[in-house]
């Protein structure tokens, strides 16, 4: 079935499915070739899945975030550079949606659902490199900008900059990605996450009307605002998930179909030797873990989200550090799995053409972003102290 012939999906996840299917045949070739995956991109616009968490009034698919979250991961399970930019869509939905106002927000959720809008990520608030002016009626940011995931090839991005004259304060705005001034260098060459186009950007003068600007209640303003840091901590910990239990399906089919028993085993078939399944045995153990984990935690947002301004500090406290726990998880038992899958596959299993490091690759690279450490000494502190995590863009 072609883009243009997909229908409008009244299943989401079976949409993705096949989706992921389709996406699965060139994922290897294109993580060789790194660059836009212009095509599947296309097809997720085609796919009217870029709407899903909008709600149905403004013509999404109104998803919750448990479904919308099963989407990234069912696409991270074959290509998590789509399923980071996809993720990254509803991330950056969710943001004009906690820190602006009705009258902002709802067109903006209107024309994406009508119009198939790609949304790309140029905020990165520890880059602070790109800074404001402030004219009568409007703003003007100047500056660069690093880790702009999902920029290209979008029609709508979410920026930051740095408003000096009011101490520092980071503004933050929803503008055109073709608006004169942004520059998208492309110049993303990693070795994992290889097609999310997350390089840099530079602001030459541009300007930013009042109206885009993302004020009222403003970012992490109350604690349905501070739902956002939260939003892409899970997303993330979905993203590794899926890389992980797709990293396993692929080196399980290797195995059944191309592994040889080792020439002291004294199995018949490699199926059953008995180091191979005990190997396979911790993969299932860990990744079920991490699975009961992560979708605890999506459930508890949705809760959450479900609460909007009704929503008190405590409880967002106790999302925070049940997404939190469900991502040091995801983030031990990917690796974990993405690397000792050679374990079970063998040496012929490193060919280049297979390219089975990019589970790690991808995982590894994304995993860095936000340290696992710091995490951790959040996580502490509420076990000591009962001190639960204080909220940031990261936490």
């Amino acid at each position: 079935m072609s883009a243009q012939q997909r229908p409008t999906p009244a299943n989401p996840l079976q949409i993705a499915r096949q989706l992921a299917a389709e996406f699965a045949e060139t994922a290897a070739e294109r993580d060789a070739r790194g660059g836009t995956p212009k095509a599947q991109r296309d097809a997720i616009r085609a796919s009217g899945l870029l709407a899903l968490s909008i709600p149905t009034q403004f013509g999404g698919l109104g998803a919750s975030w448990s479904e919308t979250l099963s989407v990234v991961r069912e696409f991270a399970r074959v290509d998590s550079s789509i399923a980071h930019v996809f993720g990254f869509q509803h991330l950056m939905l969710a943001t004009v949606r906690l820190f602006s106002r009705p009258d902002q927000w709802q067109p903006w959720f209107e024309q994406t659902a009508r119009k198939n809008w790609f949304w790309g990520n140029a905020l990165n608030p520890l880059d602070k490199r790109t800074v404001v002016k402030k004219f009568d009626g409007w703003r003007e940011f100047s500056g660069k900008k690093s880790f702009c995931s999902g920029a290209s090839d979008s029609e709508m991005l979410i920026a930051s900059a740095i408003d000096e004259s009011a101490g520092g304060k980071l503004l933050i705005a929803a503008i055109p990605s073709g608006r004169t001034g942004i520059t998208l260098h492309g110049d993303w060459d990693n070795m994992g996450q290889r097609q999310t186009d997350s390089g840099s950007a530079t602001f030459e003068r541009v300007r930013v009307e009042e109206h885009e600007l993302l004020l009222d209640p403003g970012p992490l303003s109350t604690p349905f605002a501070c739902l956002r840091p939260l939003i892409a901590q899970l997303i993330f910990a979905h993203l590794f998930l899926g890389i992980a239990e797709g990293a396993l399906e692929e080196a399980r089919s290797y195995t059944l179909k191309e592994s040889r028993p080792w020439f002291r085993s004294k199995a018949e078939h490699v199926s059953e030797d008995p180091y191979v399944l005990r190997h396979y045995g911790e993969f299932w153990a860990g990744l079920e873990a991490v699975r009961a984990l992560v979708e605890r935690a999506a459930g508890l947002l949705d809760e959450a989200w479900a609460k909007e301004h009704a929503l008190g500090s405590e409880e967002r406290g106790q999302l925070a550090l049940a997404i939190a726990a469900a991502k040091v998880n995801a983030i031990r038992t990917g690796l974990d799995v993405c690397s000792r899958i050679f374990e079970v596959t063998g040496a012929r299993a490193t060919s280049a053409a297979l390219r089975l490091d990019r589970y790690w690759r991808n995982l590894r690279t994304q995993s860095l972003h936000d340290p696992l450490d710091y995490k951790l000494v959040e996580l502490g502190d509420w076990a000591l102290n009962q001190v639960p995590p204080t909220p940031t863009f990261y936490s």
